[in-house]
């Protein structure tokens, strides 16, 4: 009886779910009727979420549809039913369609926002999911680790999607290889808007990675193509492929700091992508091969300037017999008809080679094995200013067959490792970033290597064809290029345009007394000057949007804070940006200037201190697990009469706590500990942070208590610069012990009675993986 009451309520409720009049299909306003349209649903039912705010929606969409006939869930309007709160939307059955979603103002509670599985026995499989938007939908914690777009089963889509800013651990997109239901997938990943992603600091923060080291063997077949990827700067590498047989074709990749890697994959086809950097940053990174049998063809990168894993074009040393999740030997790879414009270092061989490592790594680490049965060919580097090492050889290019590739380096002859032939190549500027051989003829063009396969390469980058006019380099024909524009509407859904809109700044004066108010009542980016001479604070300023707080005239206004012991008088809260200029700081010794909170930092803060003075705190900067800031930057400061310095050290795992720490024309003075303590934790090599540049500083008698005796502790930071500073009569053992195997450079210091910088060419670490 209770059963068939449970059915007759069930019937009573679905049948409540109206039509509506625009739209075809059945309208539901609520969770309940949302689940009960999915239980009834049948090949061909179309069901429609009504337009406003689903808050805590676990949707769990399953249902067999058929390929004339799928069952759809959609929006009433396109990007006017929001998911907020804990939800997400996970599928399984055959031929569903998800369209017109917009995921904000929360977070999934399981990994998945989007996810092509309900359980490991409801799989999706011939599902798509399209016109949907992820922003900012993350992790409230760093270092908690998810995904927020899982594929698996077979044949599934994902397509006019719009995906940005995670900031927790865990790539944004993940393909699982788990089974053979999940393996040969054929997904197609197409017209999506990827990024920005901000800089994590560490490991696990890719854009999109293609299964894992242990399904590395598998064939996966997913085919990632017309996306757009913008600022994706989570880590090292924008896209990890580690399955098989997978294609990267007509993607471009817009300021990205990271590359597209092969990590474990095998016979990947790449080509057709325009990777576009510029002089903002050294980080922009291109392609990375490692493994066996991949094609690079027809892709143009401009001004890339990334070194080493960063590098235009990346080939990798291997490791001689290599464990299954660490660096296969590139074997029988192609890179053919690119081209490179005023790219930095373009082609690196033998990246990562580390033989002087082999005392502090065992022999399965030592990455010794270098590149072989490989053909670059048909490849044009052209330069409107010199480079002086367009080709880095890290260790042995016997097993490279080059042939017919072209280098023009603004006039300068270019003969090392006999690898390029100069030739004056006529261009034509396009745009901004787009060059192209002039329609005049260019003979040297003409003069192509075909080598085994290379017929299968019918066209160049923007689709003409090879068969009727072939040459050197990407673009084989001028009128092809000129007729190309990034059309960024064919990216992302077609309702849904970025924020990119940015106000005036406006400036507001807070007198004593009203400091805290103004600061709440102000926009982000907005400006607040100190017109009173004093100021004091009994609780901490939360900064959780970009401020600048500075003196409304010249003199330096005094900020005192008094807030409780362990407080900090700049509270810094995800997204947060402080800016103080021409600001007396002082604190009472038992507390800290600033800090971020400690826990919660689902995002990254920025701290800018210029012409100020800071004194009388525990600790000047101490960072909280999980935080992370972007940029700290301090120039023209005294900091002094503290008992510790700035503490950035509380992960592990390959991770670190800030990207850009600067200290330049700053006075340090009786720092009682360690002055800098920047810290990243374990060996992981494809780990390239952080960066700490310490220029044209002072520091005097500082140190006295410092731990292990080290004025500035960097243990695990990839790059370091001290430079041109004065360290007087600091009583320790070393300023600096430095890792001189990466990029920890010193030059230029004077150093009275102040212990040593100390070079290690080699430091151990601990291993990862």
């Amino acid at each position: 009886m209770r059963n068939i009451l449970l059915l007759v309520l069930s019937l009573m409720l679905f049948s409540g779910c109206g039509k509506d009049t625009d739209t075809k299909g059945l309208v539901v306003k609520n969770f309940d009727e949302l689940k009960s349209a999915i239980n009834e649903a049948k090949p061909g039912t179309e069901i429609v979420l009504a337009n406003g705010v689903w808050t805590d929606a676990q949707i769990r969409f399953y249902g067999i549809g058929t390929e004339n006939a799928p069952i759809t869930l959609r929006a009433e309007t396109p990007g006017e039913v929001f998911l907020e709160g804990q939800s997400y939307l996970h599928l399984g059955g055959e031929h569903l369609i998800v369209s017109g979603l917009y995921f904000r103002n929360g977070y999934s509670p399981k990994s998945g926002i989007i996810r092509y599985q309900i359980g490991e026995d409801s799989t999706a499989f011939n599902s798509r999911v399209t016109n949907t938007v992820i922003e900012g939908f993350t992790r409230p914690n760093r270092w908690e680790d998810d995904s927020w777009i899982e594929f698996y089963g077979k044949n599934n889509q994902l397509d006019h999607c719009y995906i940005a800013g995670k900031s927790n651990d865990g790539a944004t997109l993940m393909v699982y290889h788990k089974g053979n239901q999940h393996t040969n997938s054929h997904h197609q990943i197409v017209n999506n808007y990827f990024g920005p992603r901000p800089r994590k600091g560490g490991p696990r923060a890719e854009t999109m990675r293609l299964g894992g080291s242990e399904t590395s063997m598998t064939p996966g077949r997913v085919n990632v193509a017309n996306n757009y990827f913008e600022a994706c700067n989570g880590e090292v590498e924008i896209i990890s492929d580690k399955t098989n047989y997978n294609s990267f074709t007509d993607n471009i990749f817009y300021k990205c700091e990271g590359s597209l890697v092969m990590r474990h994959s095998n016979y990947t086809r790449v080509d057709g992508n325009i990777f576009i950097g510029g002089d903002d940053s050294d980080f922009y990174g291109g392609v990375r091969v490692v493994n066996t049998g991949h094609w690079i063809t027809n892709n143009y990168f401009y001004k890339i300037r990334g070194e080493q894993f960063r590098s235009p074009l990346a080939i990798m040393n291997g490791i001689p017999k290599s464990a299954i999740n660490r660096y296969q030997q590139v074997t029988d790879a192609v890179v053919a008809y690119n081209t490179w414009v005023d790219c930095k270092s373009p082609w690196q061989i033998g990246v990562g080679q580390n033989k002087a490592s082999a005392d502090v790594l065992p022999a399965s680490e030592i990455r010794s094995a270098p590149p072989i049965r490989t053909t670059i060919a048909n490849n044009l580097i052209y330069n409107t200013e010199i480079d002086e090492n367009p080709v880095v050889n890290h260790d042995d290019m016997e097993g490279i067959l080059f042939k017919n590739n072209l280098i023009d380096n603004n006039g300068s002859e270019y003969s090392e490792f006999d690898v390029l032939t100069n030739a004056e190549v006529q261009m034509t500027q396009i745009n901004d970033w787009l060059y192209a051989p002039a329609g005049i003829q260019n003979e040297a063009l003409n003069n192509v290597f075909n080598g085994y396969g290379f017929d299968k390469i019918k066209n160049g980058l923007f689709g003409a064809s090879r068969k009727a006019d072939n040459k050197v380099g990407a673009i084989n024909q001028l009128s092809a290029a000129q007729g190309f524009k990034i059309d960024k509407t064919k990216y992302g859904p077609d309702w849904f345009t970025p924020n990119q809109t940015t106000s005036k700044a406006a400036i507001h004066t807070a007198a004593s007394g009203e400091l805290e108010n103004v600061l709440s009542q102000a926009n982000s980016g907005d400006i607040i000057e100190l017109s009173d001479k004093t100021y004091t604070l009994s609780a901490s300023l939360k900064i959780d949007k970009e401020i600048t707080i500075r003196s409304a005239g010249e003199g330096k206004v005094h900020l005192l804070y008094n807030g409780s012991e362990g407080t900090s008088a700049f509270e810094m809260n995800p997204g947060g940006t402080i800016k103080l200029e021409n600001i007396s700081l002082k604190g009472q010794h038992n507390q800290l200037a600033f800090a971020p909170l400690a826990k919660n930092m689902a995002s990254a803060y920025n701290l800018f201190v210029d012409d100020c003075v800071i004194e009388n705190f525990d600790y000047v900067l101490k960072a909280s697990k999980g935080s992370f800031a972007d940029s700290i930057r301090f120039r023209n400061t005294t900091i002094q009469n503290s008992a510790h310095g700035f503490v950035l050290a509380a992960d592990e795992k390959g991770d670190y706590n800030a990207e850009m720490v600067t200290f330049a024309q700053c006075e340090f003075r009786n720092i009682k500990g360690n002055v800098i303590h920047f810290y990243r934790g374990g060996y992981d090599e494809s780990t390239i942070g952080g960066f700490l540049t310490v220029t044209n500083n002072t520091f005097i008698e500082c140190g006295e208590s410092a731990e292990n005796a080290i004025l500035i502790r960097t243990p695990g930071i990839i790059n370091v610069r001290i430079v041109d500073n004065t360290f007087l009569n600091n009583p320790v053992d070393f300023i600096a012990s430095l890792w001189g195997a990466k990029n920890n450079t010193h030059s230029g210091n004077v150093i009275t009675e102040s212990g040593e910088i100390r070079v290690e060419e080699q430091q151990k670490q601990e291993l990862l993986y």
